[in-house]
């Protein structure tokens, strides 16, 4: 059926183009004009409603002004169906938003990737010898018969007389990132070790008197992923925006695990903040929680460290010290801060973890090397997401409106821009010293607010902060310093601080209010999301938070902003444009 009034097109390639816009039609159904000739236009009413829909099994691609693209991929459509979306409901939502025809071929994939979901499982079987043993099974004897004609899937299998696939425990791992990368993601069912027992409550006031209680998103959050304590659950991700309080939802789900917990994070800024969060939030004493660090290496029933920690080694041929500290407890949990962040080497280790269960936390499953597949077999798949412009309908995060601002080239940058290559014009633009000014107005325009200033280049940094006279935070910034000025953000001693990449994650700074990025990693979406998620904390006051991307107009730099706002766009943010003109404009009101 042709509905000309809708505003999606679904290609035959699986890329789906969703119109943003419609044009304004007279009561005669003519274009309307604006004074200088042009058609006028208006949001698609059917729109906003589409997005949020596609957003459920299709990635964002492209988001120009006036035309969305997204993709359809075995991997997306997998996370869908671990939330029990099915071929149906998917096709229905397809014809729901098409203006033409769904072509057959696209539904046909997605019904193929969701028959494969789940078609192979692992199943725990006990040993004659005592030990663990693990068949993979099907229903289907055509799909064993199909992998077992792969030699990357035959050499990590045995077949006993009666034609049964037996794989040993310490290949659980690595049969599942074999056969996801021929296209059957495999559902696990062996079960897990419990690990050692360790009751931990959650308190009803924290240490500081105030009432505590998880938000019924994080309860379902916590619950879907434990499952009862099913094999059904007991790995898998929660995708929730920062500020929504992922960390709480791994407190729920400890409790409900009731044993030693592993928790792997981002820096030692972000251990310290978890121990304190530990200790504020549950009934485990200060003995209970160790911090494995360089600065010490204390491991206790619960143990924080840094993925920086476990792939830390001596040259590059040696081995990783520290991967010992998956064996020297009985884990029976191991979560994963910022799993978007994993590094290979700790893939490795944790394709050898299977029999432990696995919670990884995320604001976006969007990985930038493409390694999305290994997170969903060895973590496990999306087992929570909620729409960030949800939870800030419902005040669990901080409105916010986001703003790039374009500033053109200093003439001190455009004969080094023209000369460069094009990774190099990339730098030349992002570190454009015309972006000063803009800064200095977005000040102004906030000037009581806490401004938190993110950006790429150490010496573009350093630059700022001695204009600015505002402190600076970096890589070798020593964790005490580091501490220091966080403490005198909070309490308003210091307004303006700026951070290099170490701000991206696992910062709490609940009472930043205004961001301002001036240069970014290429197109990176998950850097965005990132940056945005410093300031969503909610507000006590109720305001609303500014996120300010400035970049450099016609440049490479403009390029990557357009790549780097897509995850954003996809959760229902829209960037207002404007020139640095403007921008002078508006504060020179204001004054």
């Amino acid at each position: 059926m042709i509905r000309p009034d809708n505003p999606l097109i679904v290609q035959s390639d699986r890329s789906l183009m969703l119109h943003t816009v419609r044009a304004v039609l007279d009561s005669k159904g003519h274009p309307v004009r604006d004074a200088s000739g042009q058609p006028r236009t208006e949001e698609h009413p059917r729109f906003a409603a589409a997005r949020d829909a596609l957003a459920a099994f299709a990635e964002l691609e492209k988001s120009p002004d006036y035309l969305h693209t997204y993709r359809i991929t075995p991997v997306s459509v997998w996370n869908a169906a671990a939330l029990g979306l099915t071929t149906e409901r998917i096709a229905e939502i397809l014809e729901e938003y098409a203006c033409v025809p769904v072509p057959k071929r696209v539904l046909d994939d997605i019904r193929g990737w969701i028959t494969r979901y789940g078609q192979l499982k692992i199943e725990r079987r006990p040993g004659a010898d005592g030990k663990e043993t693990f068949e993979l099974v099907s229903q289907s004897a055509e799909a064993l018969k199909d992998v077992l004609g792969h030699e990357a899937v035959r050499k990590l299998v045995t077949r006993d007389e009666q034609g049964r696939v037996w794989v040993d425990a310490l290949e659980r791992g690595t049969i599942k990132q074999a056969l996801i990368k021929i296209g059957y993601p495999v559902e696990d069912r062996g079960g897990y070790l419990d690990g050692d027992a360790l009751t931990i409550g959650l308190r009803g006031k924290t240490r500081g008197g105030r009432a505590f209680e998880p938000r019924p998103y994080q309860r379902m959050a916590a619950e879907a992923f434990h499952a009862g304590g099913s094999v059904a659950g007991g790995n898998g991700v929660i995708v929730l925006p920062c500020g929504a309080g992922k960390t709480v939802v791994a407190l729920a789900v400890m409790n409900l695990v009731g044993a030693k917990t592993l928790i792997l994070t981002t820096n030692t800024v972000a251990v310290r903040q978890w121990r304190e969060e530990l200790l504020d939030k549950t009934s485990l004493k200060p003995d209970d929680v160790g911090e494995y660090t360089g600065e010490q290496k204390t491991v206790a029933p619960v143990t924080i460290t840094t993925y920086q920690m476990l792939t830390w080694r001596r040259a590059k041929s040696d081995v990783f010290e520290h991967f010992e500290l998956f064996s020297k407890q009985n884990w029976g949990l191991v979560v994963y801060d910022e799993v978007h962040l994993l590094p290979a080497p700790v893939f490795r280790a944790t394709a050898d973890l299977q029999a432990r269960r696995r919670l990884g936390l995320t604001a976006t499953l969007v990985r930038e090397d493409g390694k999305e597949d290994e997170v969903f077999c060895l973590i496990g798949p999306k087992r929570f997401d909620m729409p960030w412009k949800v939870l800030e309908g419902q005040g669990f995060i901080a409105t916010a409106t986001c703003t790039e601002v374009r500033v053109p080239l200093d003439p001190s940058a455009k004969e080094a821009y023209v000369a460069a290559g094009a990774r190099a014009k990339f730098r030349v633009a992002s570190e454009n010293p015309a972006k000063i000014r803009a800064v200095e107005l977005i000040l102004e325009r906030h000037r009581d607010a806490h401004v938190l200033i993110i950006g790429q280049y150490i010496e573009q940094l350093e630059q700022l902060a001695a204009h600015l006279k505002a402190p600076l935070i970096m890589g070798r910034t020593p964790n005490a310093e580091r501490e220091r000025l966080y403490a005198q953000f909070k309490s308003g001693e210091v307004r303006v601080l700026i951070v290099s990449k170490v701000g991206n994650f696992a910062v709490d700074l609940p009472e930043a209010n205004v961001a301002i990025q001036i240069s970014g990693t290429f197109g990176s979406r998950q850097e965005e999301a990132q940056r945005l998620g410093r300031i969503l904390r909610p507000k006590s006051d109720g305001s609303a938070a500014a996120f300010y991307s400035i970049v450099t107009l016609g440049s490479r730099d403009q390029e990557f902003s357009e790549k780097r706002q897509l995850f954003l766009t996809e959760q229902g943010y829209s960037y207002e444009i404007i020139e640095a003109e403007a921008l002078e404009a508006r504060v020179g009101e204001k004054r």
